[in-house]
Parts: C-alpha cells; sequence; structure tokens
C-alpha cells in the first residue's frame, strides 16, 4: 500500500517528535535515572510493597529490561504526541502534523517536557492525565470512540502510576463534581462519571496488582508515612514528643533530640529509622503521631500547610534529583539487571555531566510566567475574546496546579519534580492562547484590509 503525502508529513513528524522527546536519553547514552527509579524495578523482583511505589510502572520497567527500558521512554513519548494531537484538534487547530511537531519542539525548548519524558518515573504520566481528563469533560464531542477509552485508560493507569497523581485526579474528579452543578449543560453528569469512573479504575489496578504480587488486598503503603515527614519538617513532631514523652509506647521518644529537621534525611539517610525497622516497623506510629499532631495543633497544621502549598506552587525547576549518585537505584540495577551496568555507568549522567543551571534559566522564568498568566485566559475565554475551550482548559490548569500544590506540598513537602512534572501544561494553554490570539489578530486585520479595498 502506496503511503499519501499526509501519512508521510505525519510519520515524518511523529518520528521527529519522538527523538525530540527522548533526545535528554539519546544524548544521555542511557535512559535518565532518579532515586525512584530503583524502588519502582525493585517491587516485581522483591515481590514487596514499598511506600508510594505503586507496582504497574515496575512492572514495564520489568518486561523492558533486556531492551535496557529504551521501550518505556518510546511508550512515554508517543502518549505524550498523541494526548497534544489530540488537543491540538479538539482546539480547533485541525490535524496539521507540522503544527504538533512545531508545538512539541517549542515546548522541548522551553519546559521540562523531554527531560520526564526520557527519564524512568512516572512524573509524565500526571500532566497527559490531567489534559486527557479535560478532553474527557469539556471536549467529548470531539473525541472518538478510540479516544474516550484511551483517555479512560490512560487516566486509570496513570492513577495507578503513583499515589500523587492519584490524589491530584480525585480532587480534579471532586471540583468537576461541583462545576457541574452550576453549568450541567457544559458539563453533563454522564462526562464526569466517565472521569470518576477512570479514576476508579486506577485504583482497582492499584489493589489488584499488589493481590497479585503479595497475595492479599493491601493497598500501597505511603500516605501517612509522608504526612509525618511534612509534620516532622515543619517542625510539629517535635512539639509533639515534647508534649507526650516519655511513653513507653512512642519509640520515637527515645531518639526525639537525634530526629532530623528534613524529611529526607529522616527516610533514606537515618540510621535510628533503619533500627526501627524503617516503614514496615514504624509506619502506625507515623500515622499516630501525625494524626495526634493535627488534633493537638490545629493552627500550626493550617499554617504550615498553606506555607508548604505556597511553596510547592512555585517550586517547579526543572532536573531535581537527575543526579549523578543515586546509590539506591544502582544497587537495584546490580541485584535485576546486571547486564545494563556497563552502559548504565558509561552515560553522562553518572560522570556528572549534566547541569540544569543553564535550562532553569529558560525554564523556571517561562513556567513562572505562564503560570501567571492563566487567570488571564480563563477571564478572555468566558468574555468572548477567546474561545470559551481556552478558558476552560486554562481553568483546570490552575485547579490541577492547585491541587498538586497541596498534594505535594501541604500534604509532604515541596519540591521541584512534584512541580514541574505539570507546570509544562501552563506553557502548553498559554501557547496555545498566544496562537489562536495571533491568529485573530491576522484575522481581523485581513479583514479590515480587504474592506479598504473594496471601499
Amino acid at each position: 500500500m502506496t503511503m499519501t503525502r499526509t501519512q508521510a508529513h505525519w510519520a515524518l513528524a511523529v518520528a521527529l517528535s519522538t527523538l525530540l522527546l527522548v533526545a535528554p536519553a539519546l544524548w544521555n547514552g542511557f535512559p535518565l535515572l532518579e532515586y525512584d527509579t530503583g524502588g519502582f524495578l525493585a517491587r516485581w523482583y522483591e515481590g514487596t510493597l514499598l511506600i508510594n511505589r505503586p507496582l504497574i510502572y515496575g512492572l514495564l520497567l520489568m518486561i523492558n529490561v533486556p531492551l535496557a527500558f529504551w521501550p518505556v521512554l518510546v511508550i512515554q513519548s508517543w502518549l505524550t504526541i498523541w494526548v497534544l494531537a489530540v488537543a491540538l484538534r479538539t482546539h480547533g487547530y485541525g490535524d496539521g502534523p507540522l503544527l504538533l511537531l512545531g508545538l512539541i519542539a517549542a515546548l522541548s525548548v522551553l519546559t521540562t517536557l523531554p527531560w520526564i519524558t526520557a527519564i524512568l518515573l512516572t512524573d509524565i504520566y500526571s500532566g497527559l492525565a490531567v489534559l486527557a481528563f479535560y478532553m474527557l469533560l469539556a471536549r467529548a464531542e470531539l473525541l472518538t470512540r478510540g479516544e474516550r477509552y484511551g483517555f479512560i485508560a490512560l487516566i486509570a493507569c496513570a492513577c495507578a502510576s503513583h499515589s500523587a497523581t492519584l490524589a491530584v485526579m480525585i480532587l480534579l474528579s471532586a471540583a468537576s463534581l461541583v462545576l457541574t452543578l452550576f453549568d450541567r449543560k457544559r458539563l453533563p453528569r454522564l462526562r464526569v462519571a466517565q472521569g470518576v469512573l477512570a479514576i476508579a479504575l486506577g485504583a482497582v489496578i492499584i489493589l489488584a496488582t499488589d493481590f497479585i504480587l503479595v497475595q492479599r488486598l493491601a493497598w500501597t503503603p505511603g500516605g501517612f508515612s509522608m504526612y509525618f515527614g511534612r509534620m516532622l519538617q515543619a517542625g510539629i513532631v517535635p512539639k509533639y514528643l515534647d508534649k507526650h514523652c516519655p511513653d513507653p509506647t512512642i519509640k520515637l521518644c527515645a531518639i526525639k533530640n537525634r530526629l532530623p529537621d528534613n524529611a529526607d534525611d529522616w527516610f533514606w539517610a537515618d540510621k535510628d529509622f533503619d533500627k526501627l525497622g524503617r516503614f514496615a516497623g514504624m509506619s502506625a506510629e507515623m500515622e499516630r503521631v501525625a494524626l495526634g499532631s493535627v488534633a493537638e495543633f490545629p493552627l500550626d497544621v493550617i499554617k504550615t500547610t498553606i506555607e508548604a502549598t505556597a511553596a510547592q506552587l512555585v517550586a517547579v525547576r526543572t532536573g531535581e534529583g537527575v543526579v549523578n549518585w543515586i546509590w539506591h537505584t544502582y544497587f537495584i540495577v546490580k541485584d535485576w539487571a546486571p547486564q545494563l551496568q556497563a552502559t548504565m555507568w558509561a552515560a553522562r549522567q553518572q560522570k556528572g555531566e549534566i547541569s540544569f543551571t543553564a535550562i532553569n534559566a529558560v525554564h523556571y522564568p517561562v513556567a513562572l510566567i505562564s503560570m501567571a498568566f492563566l487567570p488571564f485566559i480563563v477571564f478572555m475565554g468566558w468574555t468572548g475574546r477567546l474561545p470559551r475551550e481556552f478558558g476552560d482548559l486554562a481553568l483546570v490548569c490552575i485547579l490541577a496546579l492547585l491541587a498538586n500544590a497541596f498534594v505535594c506540598g501541604g500534604l509532604a513537602n515541596p519540591h521541584d519534580r512534584y512541580g514541574a512534572r505539570l507546570v509544562w501544561l501552563a506553557v502548553f494553554t498559554v501557547g496555545l492562547a498566544l496562537v489562536r490570539l495571533y491568529e485573530q489578530r491576522s484575522a481581523a486585520s485581513t479583514a479590515t484590509t480587504r474592506d479598504i479595498l473594496a471601499t
């Protein structure tokens, strides 16, 4: 069968877009790694559940060990290309392969996008789930049946891939349920139900995969432990322990004067935590202390939650965690994928040749400016200066960024990585709006010129 010119253009656009989205890994010589990569990979080999490491992404990694994980990056890139292509079409840009390629090229330069498609982490799925959720609810009439089913599956798998993504999507679904009360015509309950169904399927996947691994119905651990870490870093845990210790039922009393003031230090570098049994031995007590702290110091909790949420909202720099010494992941690769060690150690990342200083000189201000412009796009979309769907998309971006800041900052602790995995949506939305404003201005200028010539 002979390929048409349009098909050839699409094939070229997809191929070049894929190269752009995996470019950091190609330059590196190996898929980019982070501390969490090893945790995801080890789950199916070790047969244990680990804090905030749902199993579905680990299964994807394990399957692709023989091919050095490269298919994982291709899958992440193709899903990104597909979702962005549908987003362009449903916002009036048609099926233009060259426009799609130009968009991805711009996002590859101006945002963190290629750095989260080229890394072995679940971060890319957070933004894709938000965009798919928006289109499933607000642009459903322009989707094919296959696209609707595909978006439901994508949202479900994204929710099943990380607890924070699941939490953000639950908050978005709650917001959609509220919005449908005010505008049921634009947001019918059936569409909202589809979005809620996708999120519920994600929860089912988590329970099912956990059951397959450990032969019991269990939820992936980690929620209260992460919240304990935030309370520790906020200085509330020491206040609780000062009030309740000595208490033989609280193991933390024995080490309360040695507790670090940083959650990451406690979870990943504290010898006392190791001696107390880490998450397996301390989850119940950390939950008790965290909940007790909320009950006894509510004003401190509210104040520090607001501060942490605000800090997370602007913590959006590219590259956090892409460092040259991630011992946990290295040991996991050594134990379960030893054939990849030589290539892994030869990569630029492991040699310390990756720096994000120059990159963030561009990415960070672009991200902040784009977030600042989102309310204006909502206003222009809802007052007719832009098509209504642009305002709707901007509103969803605002809600997603706020939800993410609350979940990752207010309930855990602020990290640039958590913000960067969603903030590229703001740049994408602002870019679409600017293109449409340019088109409207050009059309108006052409019409004016035509009227002048006609007279």
